[in-house]
This record gives C-alpha cells, sequence and structure tokens, in this order.
C-alpha cells in the first residue's frame, strides 16, 4: 500500500532560483507566477499571533477526514492567583468544536519561578499542577489544578488550540 506523504508538499516551499525573460510578455507572466508562488508559500505559515479577546486561525491545515482540509484555532486565557489545593474553572467560550489539537501553558509561583502546565514533580506528586479542560456545570471549562502542596500562583496562561466543526 502506497501513501502519499507530502500532501501538498511542492506548494510548502519557494525554488531558490528563477530566470527572468527578457522579452516583456514573457516576464510579465513569469513575475505573475513568482507571486503566486510567494503568496501561496506565505499562507501556508503557522501564524504567530496569541490573542485573548477571540480566537484566531492559526493557519494550520490538518486532513484528518479523507484528505478534507480543517483548520484551527487559536486562544489565550489568562488568569490571576490561585491557593494550593484548589481549582480554577476558566469558561472557553469555545461554540464550534471537534477536538482540541494543543492544550498548554505557564504559571508565575510566589517563589518566584515559572512552570509549564501541567506541572509534576516526580518526587513528590502533591507539589503538581494540572491542565485539563472538561465540562463543569454544563459547560465547557478549562481546568487549573493545584496539588495540596504546590506553590501559590500568582498568574498565568492557557493556550488552547482546536479543530473547528465548521
Amino acid at each position: 500500500m502506497t501513501q502519499n506523504l507530502n500532501l501538498n508538499s511542492r506548494g510548502n516551499f519557494l525554488i531558490t532560483s528563477r530566470e527572468f525573460p527578457e522579452d516583456t510578455g514573457r516576464l510579465t507572466l513569469e513575475l505573475d507566477k513568482s507571486y503566486v508562488d510567494i503568496a501561496n508559500a506565505v499562507n501556508a505559515r503557522i501564524i504567530g499571533q496569541f490573542p485573548t479577546t477571540r480566537p484566531i486561525v492559526t493557519g494550520e491545515s490538518w486532513f484528518l477526514r479523507q484528505n478534507q482540509r480543517q483548520q484551527t484555532f487559536r486562544q489565550v486565557y489568562t488568569f490571576g492567583a490561585i491557593a494550593p489545593g484548589t481549582e480554577l474553572d476558566i469558561p472557553t467560550g469555545i461554540t464550534s468544536f471537534t477536538q482540541f489539537t494543543r492544550i498548554y501553558g505557564s504559571v508565575i509561583t510566589n517563589s518566584p519561578d515559572w512552570r509549564p502546565l501541567p506541572y509534576i514533580d516526580p518526587n513528590t506528586l502533591a507539589v503538581g499542577m494540572a491542565l485539563l479542560v472538561g465540562t463543569v456545570a454544563g459547560k465547557q471549562q478549562i481546568r487549573v489544578v493545584l496539588g495540596a502542596a504546590a506553590l501559590p500562583v500568582t498568574s498565568g496562561l492557557v493556550v488552547l488550540e482546536w479543530l473547528s466543526a465548521t
């Protein structure tokens, strides 16, 4: 069984050299083709914007359903202090959702130090910090849960990226 593992790979890279003809008509065609090649390569990149007020398209293309293209969306959620042994729930506000592609974040503790979410200390699980997304009180929520012996959190952020149902 042969699989095409380089889906659209030719369009993802710009050629490194191009000869431009001296003839004006052929030069116009070559410039038009060059512009389209550049635009396609630029548009195939991952977009590096992380908004907190609304979701944004990430620029990623996923082909999980019979090579049907799906886009992902990204949104950042910021939060304040969390005490050890407690859980902070943050409504996601996501309405069109298939599944998450990435769930990640970081916190600042009162030490101060910076820790990834989730954070696990293999020697002392009670100091861990969990990052989950699930239904709480009938709504999809980000759940940041601190272990009983975790350092207090002063602030943090969570980034969600997901496949849209539409």
